[in-house]
């Protein structure tokens, strides 16, 4: 299956770069170019890409905005964020806003293709620090075990799919929750897939703050 990319930035020797890059991968065709948020939202409308590598400065309609509004006209999208600025405000943004991944664009190109590849699969792309900073940020707002409200969704899992949702929530990997639970790898991949349908999630990250919120892992 080939990954159909839109770039988004707002430097056109940038936007050449990640096109050569793209283009030499037998599974990745570039099929659009945007400057700005604007063009970026009115290309994924039309276009449909699979991955949106979207810059977070550009003029107008910055990249966090545009994230917004191209998961809501075009769903099935999966919007990469690239930045210079390796800020945590711009990574929370831009995971709020529905971004699938969040990456440096000092980033070496094989990082960035395995970066475009997992987030095509449904996966997410933030980087261990980012994580540990999210996680840190969502504790003061995650309610104690006696005042916490309990997500009906949680009902729709199978016991052992709530025992996966538990190892993402935790951090793991799917190589490391196979080992930790005696499972096929790509059976918990499936699973995770069946668990971010059951829950209505776009990709890992919304489960690992799902699992927080539920309860289901507690901060440590």
């Amino acid at each position: 299956m080939t990954i159909r990319i839109l770039i988004a930035d707002d430097e056109a020797l940038l936007r050449m770069a990640f096109s050569t890059v793209l283009e030499a991968q037998p599974d990745m065709a570039p099929v659009g170019e945007a400057a700005d948020g604007v063009q970026a939202v009115r290309l994924a409308r039309e276009l449909r890409p699979d991955v949106v590598l979207m810059d977070v400065r550009m003029p107008g309609t910055d990249g966090i905005e545009a994230t917004r509004q191209v998961v809501r006209v075009s769903p099935r999208s999966r919007v990469l964020i690239l930045t210079t600025f390796d800020l945590d405000e711009y990574a929370f943004a831009g995971l709020n806003a529905g971004a699938s991944g969040f990456l440096l664009k000092n980033a070496r190109p094989e990082e960035l293709l395995t970066a475009i590849r997992s987030v095509a699969a449904g996966d997410a792309v933030v980087s261990p620090r980012i994580t540990r900073r999210l996680l840190e940020n969502l504790r003061p707002h995650i309610p104690d075990g006696g005042s916490a409200a309990r997500d009906e969704r949680l009902d729709r899992l199978s016991t052992r799919e709530r025992e996966v949702l538990v190892q993402v929530g935790r951090g793991l990997s799917n190589t490391e929750i196979a080992a930790a639970l005696c499972l096929a790898e790509a059976t918990v991949k499936s699973h995770l897939g069946r668990i971010l349908q059951k829950l209505e999630l776009r990709d890992r990250i919304q489960a690992v703050i799902f699992a927080y919120e539920s309860r289901l892992v507690h901060p440590a």
